[in-house]
């Protein structure tokens, strides 16, 4: 018999290189399609790729629930609305591949988020691993004057945003990561899309069109299916360890698919980072999970990654 162990990290791996790739091409994209338009899409992308998997499973008492709903409400308008905007108005300022590796400020804006209001314990190893990527951050900044700090500052406040998202969906009960990424995309991507159509007034044109539901899909749809899929055999750390490598894979995508330039303060930021998001991941682990019983991911929630109040890391989530 053939041994098929490796298997679920290759989940993680290749749905860390579909999300990772979403920042190059949104670079891209922004060329010919305004920011919430360009949202408004990728959330009815990921919408439509789940939808075929999310009519069965979770509870329908829960979802009946009125905490219940404010909470995932909640979720959407920060995690959904206005987290994606903010993240696309800095893409639009800055290169892709500094723009991938600020993301890593999302893992330290949820687990600072966790701290202040839902009461998780935070070690010394843990606030060291927050102020490595925090400093890879004003690093990725510092050489592009004004510029450079309002991008990072909008992609900065996109990931507190996706912070308060992780936070909000790993208390959320009832529904299953499809039914909740599904909500969020019909949700926030036609909310989006709406004002892009009135403020932005561009209608993209087909193949644009095509090719932004088309990310949305695999970069947020898909790429979360895979994630679960994974994790729920390899256990929280691993496999929350395999996809941060996420934004790595962005920025080695923008040198080769954007042909940017690898500027020395992205190497500088990109160990600093990647030396924070491991003593991060690994700090504030018990034992390894097993189960997928309490999480989230960006597209996030109680039931698919991890359980952000009991001490593992919150999972990928847009």
């Amino acid at each position: 018999m053939r041994n098929y162990a490796s298997f679920p990290a290759v989940l993680c791996l290749l749905a860390a290189l579909l999300f990772g790739a979403s920042t190059p091409v949104s670079k891209a994209l922004l060329s010919t399609i305004g920011p919430l338009t360009l949202a408004g899409l990728f959330y009815l992308g990921a919408a439509i790729a789940v939808l075929p998997v999310s009519f069965h499973g979770g509870s329908a008492e829960l979802r009946r629930d009125r905490r219940q709903l404010r909470l995932l409400g909640s979720a959407v308008v920060f995690g959904g609305v206005i987290g994606p905007v903010l993240f696309l108005l800095g893409l639009r300022l800055a290169l892709a591949a500094s723009v991938s590796l600020w993301l890593n400020t999302e893992t330290v804006a949820t687990t600072l988020i966790a701290w202040a209001f839902f009461q998780e314990h935070l070690d010394r190893r843990t606030w060291i691993a927050a102020g490595l990527v925090v400093l890879g951050g004003g690093l990725l900044a510092a050489p592009e004057g004004v510029t450079g700090l309002r991008a990072g500052g909008l992609v900065a406040l996109a990931c507190v945003c996706w912070g308060l998202d992780n936070n909000l969906t790993a208390l959320v009960s009832g529904f299953t990561p499809a039914q909740t990424t599904a909500i969020k995309g019909v949700i926030a991507g036609s909310v989006n899309l709406a004002l892009g159509m009135t403020i932005e007034g561009r209608v993209p044109g087909a193949r644009a069109l095509g090719v932004a539901l088309l990310v949305g899909a695999l970069s947020y749809g898909v790429s979360i299916m895979l994630y679960i899929s994974g994790a729920q055999q390899l256990g929280a750390t691993r496999s929350q360890l395999i996809f941060s490598t996420s934004p790595f894979m962005g920025m080695a995508l923008a040198w080769t698919l954007l042909d940017e330039p690898a500027h020395p303060a992205q190497l500088g930021a990109a160990g600093l980072m990647a030396m924070g998001i491991y003593l991060m991941l690994t700090a504030r682990h018990g034992p390894e999970h097993g189960h997928m019983a309490m999480s989230h991911t960006h597209s996030h929630r109680h039931d698919d990654g991890h359980h952000n109040h009991n001490g593992a890391t919150p999972s990928p989530c847009r």
